[in-house]
């Protein structure tokens, strides 16, 4: 019990900063509150669980208690479905977790085999590997993970770890400290509450590793092209006579030089993973610390106006300073505590904290301003912090009335930001002038150098409530629910204190979902479900400058089907999307929340094993993602920028019967054209990527070894891409990647 108790007393999780005791009401905060009830979890229920213990003992000193799991409360259906890429089910939301056939959503979760295999260097190369409703452009040394699910861009910053958000790095995570990385496709703020960057496509949540029921210890070494060298430890052990304790440890490093001309990437990573599982009660601390480091960062170009886009580059071309940089550290850490109170019901609480500090001289204007290729660039520097808190506490509840079920979710969840932007920009190289077939940079002629620009503190709290119905011997569920969201935001000169902008609104997200079990292997769902985004504020240019807009609610309606036949299995769907933007008319000039994007799109994914020996997974998604309404008319109907039309992916395993351990592995990605802006003026060429690759298992010392060879961009085609923050960019060459992994 002592150790317990040290766990959760570490100094607040090793953070550098006090915990926000009270709000800008002077009311106790959230934070204080969940505080409170983990630390009493802490030591209450360790005290009452060897108590039972005692007890028990006492009974029957010879009895030896069944291992105690350590997936969690209704976690036991995350299992591995058949091959082991996905797992059977997943966490959605304040629903908890659910098998695949029985959640009324298109979702999909990946286990830390997938990530194992693929050699995975960020949480973008596990999603959108093989899922067609993930887009993502194929950028090397970007300066953050960017993707799109369904037709809208997303924000690595809205990741959830174990739900929630303000846990995960804030520009891009390595996938080491992983079990599983969940994808829920669409809006989802009744499940998780809403985003604090305003994603609306979907969620990714992203659950940590625990000891399992047998020690783990395994060592991989890493090299990927041109000569980035690097390895990675996996330690977990369980302890106690039930085994009631649990420790697991990752620590990664990799460095060297990618396989852009130039560029070199850093990575380190180390986690800790703690839980206790006692009869009724558990208990799961998660730290970590890591650091992402890019020499050679590549930020994209723009074109200039009427300028046509040129043929891409060779694919290893680094189109921004060889001495441009990107440099995040970020450490976190996430207290979790569940008590089931009796078989039908269990109360929760969490704390999560992180902190994260970004440096980087980038370009800041690179445009493209002849169709020979040759292009202006201007660089700045920028140092950005966030200090980010979260917290939820909750329950579950299971009960009866008559022949219908009711599975209750209540939950309160609270996020606090303070972000502060340094910056300078601008001031470097204005003018410089080189060409993207061939292009020189000077050194650089100053340093590094910011200055204070704004500070933003983001608060958010919500309520939500969800009643899934069930009926016909569970055949039929029926998830009816609603969450209250306010979102306070100050906006503040970083130099002065100055108050730039205030904003405080709330609304009210219902949701309903459905799922009929037609047969054992055939799932009926449907759902509307809506998202939220923080609204804008007039400006002072417009005839009702200041005025404040509530949450913009983004609105899905989406039905499918899902059939599982055992080893393989395919979910079909079918949805719209409707997103709200703002803008000034013309006419009155009058700022309003009138424009709209909307996006239909059909989908067809599977995953499994349709024959022997053989593993696929991939499908094909159609979207139509259509400016429905703009300001005064200008490119309405048109595509929205940076979405194909199709996006097919298949990837494909196969276990050789010449050769006993070794498998061979290819996958392929196309996509069709990308407008780079609304006039759909210029568009960006299809294209078609394919991956080849081998896996080997045998045995070295009397030690398992698997050997993993991945070749990405096998015929090193050049194509554009667009990167996170400009029009465009080149997709990523041909990179070979190997490593050796020892289980001991």
């Amino acid at each position: 019990m002592e150790n317990v108790n040290n766990i959760n007393r570490m100094d607040l999780f090793c953070a550098d900063k006090p915990l926000s005791f009270y709000d800008r009401k002077g009311k106790y905060s959230a934070a204080y509150i969940a505080l409170i009830l983990g630390m009493n979890l802490a030591y209450a229920v360790p005290a009452a669980a060897e108590t039972s213990q005692t007890e028990t003992s006492t009974e029957s000193s010879s009895t030896e208690l069944a291992p105690i799991s350590v997936v969690g409360e209704g976690d036991t259906i995350a299992t591995p479905y058949a091959g082991g890429q996905v797992s059977n089910g997943g966490r959605v939301g304040m629903l908890g977790n659910k098998d695949f056939m029985d959640t009324p959503f298109n979702t999909i979760s990946y286990t830390d085999s997938f990530i194992t295999d693929r050699q995975a260097q960020d949480i973008t190369d596990v999603i959108a590997a093989t899922d067609p409703s993930v887009f993502y452009g194929g950028v090397t040394g970007d300066s953050r993970e960017s993707y799109s699910i369904r037709g809208f861009r997303s924000d690595i910053g809205d990741v959830t770890f174990d739900g929630m958000f303000g846990v995960a790095p804030y520009f891009r995570s390595s996938p080491e400290m992983f079990e599983r990385i969940e994808v829920l496709k669409g809006p989802s703020a009744l499940l998780n509450g809403m985003p604090p960057n305003g994603s609306v496509g979907g969620s990714v949540n992203l659950v940590p590793k625990r000891a399992g029921g047998e020690p783990n210890a395994s060592i991989t070494t890493t090299y990927i092209s041109d000569s980035q060298f690097g390895g990675h430890v996996d330690l977990g052990r369980r302890f106690g006579a039930n085994q009631q304790f649990g420790i697991r440890f990752n620590g990664a490093y990799r460095d060297g030089e990618t396989s852009v001309n130039d560029q070199d990437k850093e990575v380190q990573l180390g986690s800790l993973a703690l839980d206790w599982r006692g009869e009724r009660a558990r208990i799961s601390a998660d730290l970590y610390a890591s650091e992402d480091s890019i020499d050679g960062a590549t930020r994209g170009v723009t074109l200039a106006p009427g300028v046509s886009l040129p043929k891409p580059p060779d694919s290893d071309t680094l189109l921004n300073p060889d001495w441009g940089f990107n440099h995040a550290k970020d450490k976190g850490a996430l207290i979790r505590g569940e008590y089931d109170l009796n078989d039908r019901n269990t109360v929760y609480a969490a704390f999560g904290t992180s902190e994260t500090e970004f440096e980087s001289t980038n370009s800041s204007v690179a445009q493209i301003i002849n169709e020979q290729g040759d292009f202006r660039h201007n660089a700045g520097d920028t140092s950005d912090k966030a200090d980010r808190d979260s917290v939820e506490v909750g329950i579950h509840s299971r009960f009866k009335t008559g022949a219908i079920g009711h599975e209750v979710a209540i939950n309160a969840k609270r996020y606090e930001e303070d972000y502060r932007l340094n910056a300078r920009r601008g001031v470097l190289y204005s003018d410089w002038i080189t060409n993207i077939y061939d292009p020189e940079w000077a050194p650089r002629d100053t340093p590094h150098s910011v200055q204070p620009i704004t500070k933003t503190e983001l608060e958010l709290t919500s309520v939500g409530i969800a009643d899934t119905i069930s009926f016909a011997q569970d055949k039929v569920q029926l998830t009816l629910g609603v969450r209250r969201q306010e979102v306070v935001q100050d906006s503040y000169m970083a130099s002065t204190g100055a108050r730039l902008s205030s904003y405080e609104e709330s609304a009210v997200t219902p949701a309903v979902a459905g799922v009929w079990r037609l047969t054992d292997d055939l799932s009926l769902y449907a759902n509307y479900i809506e998202g939220l985004s923080q609204g804008d504020t007039a400006p002072t240019t417009a005839e009702n400058a200041g005025e404040i807009f509530e949450p913009y609610k983004t609105k899905q309606t989406e039905l499918g089907l899902k059939l599982d036949l055992g080893d393989f299995a395919h979910t079909v769907s079918v949805y719209q999307i409707k997103r709200p933007s703002s803008y000034t008319d013309p006419l009155t000039n009058v700022f309003s929340s009138g424009g709209e994007q909307r996006n239909r799109g059909i989908e067809w994914s599977f995953f499994g094993t349709p024959f022997d020996n053989i593993r696929l997974m991939g499908g094909i998604a159609y979207v139509d993602a259509e400016l429905t309404k703009t300001q005064g008319g200008v490119n309405q109907g048109n595509q929205a920028s940076g979405v194909p039309e199709f996006i097919g992916k298949l990837g494909a395993e196969w276990d050789t019967p010449m050769i006993t351990g070794l498998t061979l592995t290819g996958n392929a990605t196309s996509v069709s054209e990308q407008y780079i802006d609304a006039d759909n003026e210029i568009s960006l060429p299809g294209h078609t990527i394919f991956d080849v690759g081998a896996r080997y298992e045998t045995r070295l010392a009397d030690q398992s070894v698997t050997w993993r060879l991945n070749v990405k961009n096998l015929t090193d085609k050049a194509y554009w891409a667009m990167p996170h923050y400009s029009s465009l960019g080149l997709g990523a060459p041909r990179t070979v990647m190997l490593s050796a992994t020892m289980d001991f």
